[in-house]
């Protein structure tokens, strides 16, 4: 069976479009889900619930959405919630409001969030990545070098940490050879 140039054209393009198509669908189907469980997250006891894991499943939808202001004042109320629950949560939920203060470009409150959720899961590979990153952001390359270290040695198959951590090996070299070259050594 032979296809002319006109007849592969229009089947490449159907292809292509039937892909598009698809793709955009999905993530018109993840908005609307997201904006429904918002609404009846936002409508329902969550807004003044006293329950912690009501108000962090609120601010993961926050911060799905991008409202930084409103997950980080939904995760500071869940935090004064807390009670009786376990260490882990403690952990997610500081990470969490870390995450939605260095999503606002405030790293140093961040900091302080994400050395909380390590203090309370001290293996807590995502916290240490979230850490890393901030003191990266704040010029500390040595700290966040030592983090990404750290995060390797808990999970040596880590992304980021890879990434991150081969990045800042080669600035922290370059910019040591910079120095050497400038002293005229």
């Amino acid at each position: 069976m032979s296809f002319s140039l006109p007849e592969t054209y229009l089947i490449g393009l159907s292809g292509l479009l039937l892909v598009i198509t698809i793709l955009v669908g999905r993530q018109f189907f993840r908005t609307r889900k997201d904006e429904i469980k918002l609404i009846k997250l936002e409508e329902g006891s969550s807004n003044s619930s006293k329950d912690a894991g009501d108000l962090y499943e609120l601010a993961s939808v926050q911060l799905r959405k991008r409202l930084y202001p409103q997950a980080t004042a939904t995760l500071k109320r869940a935090l004064k919630q807390l009670n009786g629950e376990p260490s882990e949560a403690k952990a997610l939920i500081e990470n969490a409001l870390g995450f939605s203060l260095a999503a606002q470009n405030d790293f140093k409150s961040a900091v302080i969030h994400y050395k909380t959720a390590i203090k309370a899961k001290s293996d807590y590979p995502v916290a240490l990545n979230n850490l890393a990153f901030a003191k990266k952001r704040l010029l500390d390359t040595d700290e966040a070098l030592e983090l990404y270290e750290e995060v390797l040695r808990l999970d040596p198959k880590n992304k980021t940490a890879l990434r991150e951590f081969e990045k800042l090996k080669k600035t922290k070299g370059t910019i040591s050879q910079n120095n050497i070259d400038s002293k005229g050594f």
